[in-house]
């Protein structure tokens, strides 16, 4: 069996070594929002009928306004930003890969698992990046996108700070931005994400995913969601609010904020895997990192369980 990489999540595991119910846990090793959008009822039909083109063109449309996609892009959606990034290395020249570390790991992965060298330099023709990065928040540098044949931009996690995106790029060729619908919208287990980029660079991952990529319940769900900016103004502002709220609850136990997003904080301490274990023993889940014995990321609780985290917490 091949070894699972490593990721936020594995409740089962804290489970079977802590105790507790799953319902009885929290679980804050993932950079989910916890109050996701609210789906509301949806049409009998979604679950029945194939995903016809009407539904997935007002998706796209939805997409594009969202995120002001520019004229010369395309949109694909597919089931989860983690399907397109398998695709990567189909995209991809056949040329060593830049990927600056620590980062989300399934980049990597998938290049490795093509046959492909991931050990390229920053003026790699083949570069990505995690933007704003996984664990610890970094944004792309301004010199990403140049002299590069292929650059992909994973924006999982910026739609909680619009203003950085690099979406605006995304009509020249050779350039391709990921969005992940399960983050800031806390509806991960949806599986939806986007790929956006020149027809050229992207039209392969449409053939790849091939038809009804998108599942009818998704494709709902999605364009009401993309659509409610509303919604979107105020979340922003409460996962504001609820970093700085753990940020204080961290200090407070002598950990330093060294990184990370509104959705999810990274914190050095004197030993994470005593500060975990701690955690765990409360029934809270967090992450560690294999490279690093010193940082600890903490997602945010949903609003009804702050009492839970500020009681772990106390010095």
């Amino acid at each position: 069996m091949p070894k699972r990489r490593d990721h936020g999540g594995g409740l089962d595991a804290a489970i079977a070594q802590y105790g507790g119910a799953r319902a009885n846990w929290l679980d804050l090793s993932t950079g989910i929002n916890p109050v996701p959008y609210p789906i509301g009822p949806l049409e009998g039909d979604v679950w029945t009928a194939l995903p016809d083109t009407t539904a997935l063109d007002a998706l796209i449309a939805a997409a594009r306004t969202f995120w002001s996609v520019p004229d010369g892009a395309d949109v694909v959606a597919a089931p989860g930003a983690s399907a397109l990034i398998a695709q990567m290395p189909a995209c991809a020249p056949p040329t060593p890969v830049y990927i600056p570390t620590p980062t989300y790991n399934e980049h990597a992965a998938a290049f490795e698992m093509a046959g492909r060298r991931v050990d390229g330099g920053a003026d790699a023709k083949t570069r990505i990046y995690v933007h704003p990065n996984n664990p610890d928040g970094r944004l792309a540098p301004q010199t990403a996108l140049d002299g590069a044949d292929l650059v992909v931009i994973d924006e999982s996690f910026c739609d909680v700070m619009p203003q950085a995106s690099l979406i605006a790029q995304t009509a020249t060729p050779g350039t391709i931005v990921l969005k992940s619908f399960g983050k800031f919208w806390g509806l991960a287990g949806l599986r939806l994400g986007f790929a956006i980029g020149h027809p050229d660079t992207v039209g392969r991952l449409r053939d790849a995913l091939g038809p009804w990529a998108v599942s009818g319940p998704a494709l709902a769900i999605g364009t009401r969601a993309l659509r409610d900016t509303p919604w979107a103004d105020k979340t922003r502002a409460r996962l504001t609010q609820d970093a700085q709220r753990l940020d204080g609850l961290m200090q407070r136990r002598g950990a330093a904020c060294v990184g990370g997003t509104t959705l999810f904080r990274l914190y050095q301490v004197d030993d994470a895997v005593a500060f975990q274990q701690e955690l765990s023993r409360a029934h809270i889940l967090s992450r560690i990192f294999p490279y690093s014995d010193h940082w600890i990321r903490l997602g945010l609780p949903h609003t009804d369980h702050w009492d839970r985290v500020e009681r772990a917490l106390a010095p």
